[in-house]
């Protein structure tokens, strides 16, 4: 676990848009995206979508995953 940063781009409403997060926030957010059946950047424009403006996408990911994984 290095915890340092990997960006990839998502498409988002038809624009591509770089978001780093650490390899292990990617592999659980590939993870969540398969068991609700969604390709991931359907799941990172829903939650862009429902994001505060002031909170970047990567930070609103992260606590997306964290709940996730909380609420089960």
């Amino acid at each position: 676990m290095s915890g340092r940063p990997v960006k990839r781009s998502l498409t988002l409403k038809g624009h591509r848009t770089s978001v780093s997060l650490e390899d292990e926030f990617w592999q659980a957010f590939r993870e969540i995206a398969k068991k609700k059946n969604m390709p991931i950047n359907a799941l990172a424009a829903a939650i862009d979508f429902e994001r505060d403006p002031e909170v970047g996408l990567a930070s609103a990911i992260r606590v997306f995953i964290l709940n996730w994984y909380q609420s089960k």
